[in-house]
């Protein structure tokens, strides 16, 4: 693929979840910071989304955080970033997060991050971008999801080519080489692969 400048990450905001998500969202930030590639983020401070910034500032990696006025005036954003941007709704969020980032990752979450990973992954079906997206399934989190893209596929909704529209990795280390892997960017999807 192109040279990788800036990841998106998506993930949890919850403080509640198993210590494991929030140690290898931790870890994950780290990786990028060491690799020197932006973070670009939802500009918490809570849940994995701050462990994976504060990740990624241990190792002196530059983050940018977008999050919506709404949830920055609940006081639940960083404010120890190098970037922050307020914006006016979570759908100006998104386009800011998806036009900064040169691949997407998608961690354990609850509904923000499926809907964060439905729009990229179906933005990549449509043809509106042809970067990179990984699903990090850690200790099996996506399973039930990866069942229910099987049933979609069973009932035609999918094609087997919308199965490659995103790679699955398990580990955090993972990701980098599977992104380093991924083929360059091509001319917009076929039709037939909607």
């Amino acid at each position: 693929m192109a040279e990788l400048r800036s990841l998106c990450v998506y993930c949890g905001s919850s403080n509640t979840v198993a210590p494991q998500f929030l140690q290898a969202a931790f870890g994950f930030g780290q990786l990028l910071g060491r690799a020197g590639l932006e973070l670009i983020y939802g500009g918490g401070r809570v849940g994995m989304m701050g462990q994976v910034a504060d990740g990624a500032l241990a190792e002196g990696g530059r983050v940018t955080g977008i999050i919506p006025g709404h949830l920055h005036r609940a006081e639940v954003a960083h404010d120890g970033l190098t970037e922050l941007l307020v914006v006016a709704s979570m759908h100006e969020r998104k386009q800011h997060m998806a036009e900064r980032a040169d691949a997407f990752v998608i961690l354990p979450g609850g509904f923000g991050t499926l809907d964060e990973m439905f729009e990229i992954i179906t933005w990549r079906q449509l043809g509106l971008h042809d970067k990179p997206v990984v699903l990090v399934d850690l200790d099996h989190y996506w399973q039930p999801l990866e069942r229910l893209v099987d049933h979609f596929a069973g009932h035609g909704f999918i094609t087997a080519a919308n199965r490659n529209l995103y790679q699955r990795v398990e580990r955090i280390d993972q990701v980098l080489p599977a992104l380093a892997a991924a083929p360059a960017s091509s001319r917009p999807l076929a039709a037939d692969r909607l």
